[in-house]
């Protein structure tokens, strides 16, 4: 699960970094150790509860980033994160490739990269998903992956951006699985402190249905309040509504959210209500409390760190700290 606030603050000491790193041409090298502990309590309809005490890793990182000029106004750039590090064991299998991508940007034509990293979609749609630490069990209704994908995002014009991405699947990508090129498309408009995106995703790597995904999100910036709409709908499969509210006091973050996704599969619905409580202890180190409340008209699978269960009624409280530099 991709961290919001984790991603800005490294983006910013990345940012930094990177200038001075460009000075003598040198890659920026970033990363986090970030520790959970959650308590989880699942009962199914059946009336069995099943909880349990976890403490894992939530997603440590250690990425490389480098970008250098080759010619006034355009500049090359890549990317390289690893995750899946398993810091909370002392033999952990190893880390595995999140992001890894090239990529030109030109103050003129835009930016256009090809590799891993997360799709146009999910950056401009999935805000609320996103955001939390731990993670709601409900993300998205889409289903084009993160590799294999070229980019591109234009400049803005007067607060609009388009952007456009297809993901590349040869005939040799799985075993008897046939080439498929799904496509996302979006656009964003900012103006003061709205800003509005609407992207699609044709999901035509689907192993089931290939109907479209859409979706659009609206953010509100108030001094210190945000807050953040979001709604999903691919025909025949499920919608997805979500709203959240962000308060910024000093060092401290506080924030409530909402989500609710209708299965039109199955015809069940899923509520969700998640609380967090997140401050500042220094510039590369954080902790935070979240509170995560879910109740479905069926049984479902619910999964946390190592714990896993299936209930219809989900209660989950986490502890975390995360160090970043």
């Amino acid at each position: 699960m991709k961290k919001t606030i984790l991603a800005s603050a490294i983006a910013a000491a990345t940012f930094s970094g990177a200038a001075l790193a460009q000075e003598s041409n040198l890659p920026t090298v970033y990363g986090n150790i970030q520790y959970a502990l959650t308590y989880n309590d699942v009962e199914n309809e059946a009336g069995q509860k099943f909880n349990g005490l976890e403490h894992f890793d939530n997603g440590t990182t250690l990425g490389v980033a480098h970008e250098h000029e080759i010619a006034p106004g355009i500049k090359g750039f890549l990317k390289l994160e690893l995750d899946g590090f398993g810091a909370d064991e002392k033999d952990s299998d190893g880390a595995n490739i999140d992001e890894a991508y090239i990529g030109v940007q030109g103050d003129n034509f835009g930016k256009v990269w090809v590799g891993s990293d997360d799709s146009l979609y999910e950056r401009n749609v999935v805000l609320i998903g996103n955001f939390h630490e731990i993670g709601s069990d409900i993300f998205g209704n889409y289903e084009t992956g993160e590799g294999d994908l070229i980019q591109y995002e234009s400049p803005s014009f007067s607060g609009l951006t388009l952007g456009a991405a297809v993901q590349v699947n040869g005939d040799g990508e799985a075993a008897g699985a046939e080439k498929s090129y799904p496509y996302q498309l979006a656009a964003t408009y900012e103006v003061d402190a709205l800003k509005l995106a609407f992207a699609m995703d044709s999901n035509d790597g689907s192993a089931g249905d290939n109907e479209n995904s859409y979706g659009l999100s609206a953010t509100y910036g108030m001094d210190d309040l945000t807050l953040i709409g979001e709604y999903q709908t691919r025909k025949d499969n499920s919608d997805i509504f979500g709203v959240m509210g962000v308060y910024t006091l000093g060092a401290n973050q506080f924030a409530l959210a909402y989500q609710m996704e209708d299965d039109d599969v199955t015809g069940d619905k899923n509520d969700t209500i998640t609380i967090q409580a997140l401050h500042n202890l220094s510039s590369n180190m954080y902790v935070y409390v979240e509170g995560y409340i879910s109740s479905a008209d069926a049984d479902k699978d619910y999964e946390v760190g190592s714990f896993a269960a299936e209930g219809d009624e989900r209660s989950t409280l986490a502890l975390g700290a995360v160090y970043y530099f």
